[in-house]
């Protein structure tokens, strides 16, 4: 497929990365001959130095033949006519990524007046997901499938887990609860697990079930944690304002604390329910001061990652352990250190998330059948694994065949099943797929495209 990526900066860059190693053809536009040059001496990629929204430059680019263009600047004017004129020239889909809060109202009238196929806010995505993991404190990550029916989530076994030396094939009948652990990642090592399996502590295992039966199993380990209600924010960022909404309608107490005064009175007046504090989150004394021995979830999204590492980790030890950290990490080095020494109970990244959504998109153009197409796509353990959604049409050839007379491919898990009614089926080998039903498929295949193709 051919894909136009207008602007080179984190985002644009993780893109290039990911679309270049799944075998698209990729040409980058930036203003920086610098950015151009770098990314095309790191990946098999076209570049092309200029104005990303220009005629002329989209024209060099050769737009007119591009399946997909994705204007991902730090502009969201740029990113939008940028998407207007690429339509115009012939490209068959635009995606814009769009971060002003403002047009976050308008997000339908553009994809249906200017011709966007998609819209994508960092920020808005990066916000959902935290908001997610609050809902579930025990869990490092939360991932929704099939409408928030089913979930799957991301645990690391501590040193005294009830799991330690369990083989999954005794899990049912030890926990007696229905949950399918789908993935372990170990030492760098990734498994799809079979019955055999034994688990270890140390690991960081990803489970599937209902929200219900998830929280019954961490309750059964007594490890649960019941969803936050009392959040301490530091860093008025427009994640903040994202996230502060959707805590406020979940109900949830919230506490931002930023250095700037300006942006403190700017928050305080777009969420009046919210505390808004000028202060320095930095400082021990202050989070003692705003009760953070109190607090059920602290989140520290600021713009300096190190910043966010630090205060995360001296919010843990304030409250003795007791709340629930998240921290916003950008750098992928910072990331792999603070999740292989188990330093921050969560770790958020815009960049990650909307890369996330933009492959899920790509990877459903290119599915064969449009009834097939991927409904939901999450990356687990670094991008080794893939989590994905069908929904099941009518020509899928196995319907109604038992799970156990079917030959999956290898390094593939079909990891639960929600009927048309909303029942949760954890799949088992008498369970069969249905018509109109959602799968969700636990993968190291990275380019699977089609439930079609999950036989051999």
């Amino acid at each position: 497929m051919n894909i136009i990526i207008v602007g080179a900066g984190k985002v644009g860059s993780a893109l290039t990365q990911q679309l270049s190693a799944d075998g698209h053809d990729v040409t980058v536009i930036d203003q920086n001959q610098r950015l151009v040059d770098n990314i095309i001496n790191i990946y098999d990629v076209m570049g092309v130095c200029g104005n990303g929204a220009v005629h002329a430059v989209q024209k060099e680019a050769e737009v007119d033949k591009a399946e997909l263009l994705i204007a991902s600047t730090s502009s969201d004017e740029l990113n939008i006519l940028a998407c207007l004129v690429a339509k115009k020239m012939g490209a068959k889909h635009t995606i814009a990524r769009i971060r002003n809060p403002e047009y976050e109202k308008q997000l339908r009238f553009m994809r249906e007046e200017l011709g966007l196929s998609m819209v994508i806010n960092p920020e808005r995505a990066a916000a959902r997901e935290i908001a997610r993991v609050l809902r579930f404190p025990a869990a490092m990550k939360v991932e929704s499938f099939s409408k928030g029916r089913l979930e799957l989530v991301e645990y690391r076994l501590p040193p005294d887990s009830a799991l330690d030396g369990l083989q999954l094939s005794d899990l049912y009948r030890n926990i007696r609860v229905r949950v399918l652990i789908c993935a372990v990642a170990r030492k760098g090592e990734t498994i799809i697990p079979s019955g055999d399996f034994i688990l270890r502590a140390g690991d960081k295992i990803y489970l599937t079930s209902s929200p219900d039966q998830l929280a019954q199993f961490f309750r059964q380990l007594g490890v649960f944690r019941s969803k936050a209600s009392t959040v301490m924010i530091v860093g008025a960022s427009k994640i903040c304002y994202y996230l502060t909404s959707d805590l406020l309608a979940m109900g949830m107490s919230v506490k931002i604390i930023d250095r700037d005064e300006q942006r403190c009175i700017q928050m305080g007046e777009s969420l009046s329910k919210a505390l808004v504090i000028v202060g320095d989150g930095t400082d021990s004394d202050l989070l003692h001061e705003e009760g953070i021995q109190q607090t059920d979830a602290f989140v520290a999204i600021t713009g300096i990652d190190e910043a966010n590492i630090l205060m995360s980790m001296c919010a843990a030890r304030a409250s003795g352990n007791n709340c629930k950290v998240v921290a916003k990490i950008n750098r992928k080095s910072l990331v792999d250190l603070v999740s292989n020494e188990s330093m921050i109970d969560s770790v958020i990244s815009a960049r990650s998330t909307t890369t996330e959504l933009i492959v899920q998109y790509v990877r459903a153009m290119e599915s064969a059948s449009a009834a097939a197409q991927i409904k939901t796509l999450h990356r687990l353990v670094d991008g080794a694994v893939e989590a994905l959604e069908f929904s099941v049409p009518a020509d899928v050839p196995f319907i109604g065949v038992p799970l156990k007379d079917l030959r999956l491919r290898n390094g593939l898990l079909l990891a639960g099943i929600v009927r048309q009614n909303g029942k949760i089926v954890i799949p088992s080998g008498n369970d069969a797929i249905n018509l109109g039903d959602d799968v969700i498929i636990v993968t190291t295949d990275t380019s699977l495209q089609d439930i079609h193709d999950i036989i051999q």
